[in-house]
């Protein structure tokens, strides 16, 4: 699962002197001086950050900890938006999240973090689903949709209904857990369902729905990413050629078409609690880099700062950028070339693609 529950998040100021109570992980053992620096990753279920416990398992990891002289720590938290909050009280130095979630709650807590590797971004991994067949997009006004407020999903219903020409009150929201949600849908209750994978293919299979709008028509809005926090990889920097390496070496291994591929792709559909072709079908939905040329050229693509632009807009929309509403006021995102938005003075969510640029370049 990912992408889940605002109700379980600290609130801002919370999170904030936690991550300022908590020392950063990259320091040496206090009892052995020649202890390596020691880091810690933590990733959430879902198909496109699976190959975090694969690299981990298989010791890649640690052959690109090895190769830096540091020690990497990998650690799945089931609860996707714990693991974010973990990390922006800085029990984590990096962490898998949306691009959204990564500016809704360590940006927007003064948590300075930089998107290390792009991923992918949702192509059909989120949608919406009404109730029965035939139905259409105007066929939303007047529902009660179930969804995790204030997630992606949220965020893909107020796409959705732009494209429908509908207004928010024109639907009733209905806050489920991405725990409940299939079961609360399937037993009847709401008249339409707005989530991601596997819960969504789950859902297409047990019971008759229209998909009516998916993320595969808002192409490069919900981004998967592995970020790190900026004060950590400034200060050590071989982190994230070590965790951009081994990204990318499993990245390659998952996209092949041999026998190895699908043995990969096999041990994470297991560890992911799914069969192969489920798992297949569900990185179907996803547009994944697995080359490092991919995701560069997506980090450096001049529409990304558009796309965070409304992704902003929603948030602040939200409240999820502070009550004051003015959130881009008091926070900047950075990309690459200088670009930037909002407040350039206090930048606190960053693309960095240099790290993708010497992997592309095989210079790590």
């Amino acid at each position: 699962m990912r992408r889940s529950s605002p109700f379980t998040r600290l609130p801002i100021a919370c999170l904030l002197a936690l991550s300022l109570a908590h020392p950063l992980n990259a320091n040496t053992l206090a009892n052995d001086v020649t202890a390596p620096p020691t880091f810690k990753l933590c990733w959430s279920i879902f198909a496109g950050w699976m190959p975090w416990g694969y690299a981990a398992n298989e010791g890649i990891v640690q052959k690109w900890a090895d190769k830096y002289g540091i020690r990497i720590e990998v650690a799945e938290v089931p609860d996707y938006v714990a693991s974010i909050e973990q990390y922006t009280a800085g029990d984590y130095d990096a962490c898998t999240m949306t691009n959204m979630d990564a500016l809704t709650i360590p940006a927007a807590a003064g948590v300075d973090t930089t998107a290390l590797i792009v991923g992918d971004f949702s192509n059909g991994a989120d949608a919406v689903l009404l109730r029965g067949a035939g139905q259409s997009l105007q066929d939303l006004k007047g529902k009660t949709v179930l969804l995790v407020e204030n997630s992606v999903s949220h965020y893909l219903l107020s796409r959705a209904l732009e494209w429908a020409l509908l207004k928010p009150s024109d639907v009733k929201i209905q806050h489920v857990s991405d725990l409940q949600i299939e079961a609360a849908f399937l037993s009847g209750q709401g008249d339409a369902v707005i989530t991601w994978n596997p819960i969504l293919s789950s859902i297409k299979r047990k019971t008759t729905v229209s998909q009516v709008f998916s993320s595969n028509l808002i192409p490069g809005e919900i981004v998967d990413l592995t970020v790190v926090n900026s004060k950590t990889l400034a200060a050590h920097p071989e982190l994230g050629k070590a965790l951009t390496g081994a990204w990318f070496e499993t990245q390659r291994l998952m996209g092949l078409p041999t026998e190895a591929g699908r043995a990969a792709r096999a041990k994470m559909a297991a560890a992911a609690n799914t069969t192969p072709e489920d798992f297949t079908e569900q990185l179907a939905t996803l547009r994944s880099f697995y080359a490092p040329r991919y995701a560069l050229s997506f980090a450096r693509a001049n529409k990304l700062p558009e796309l965070m632009q409304r992704v902003a807009q929603f948030a602040n929309g939200q409240g999820l950028l502070g009550a004051s509403g003015d959130g881009l006021d008091n926070l900047g995102i950075a990309f690459s070339d200088a670009r930037s938005l909002g407040n350039g003075e206090r930048i606190m969510l960053r693309f960095n693609d240099g790290y993708m640029q010497q992997a592309a370049a095989d210079q790590l």
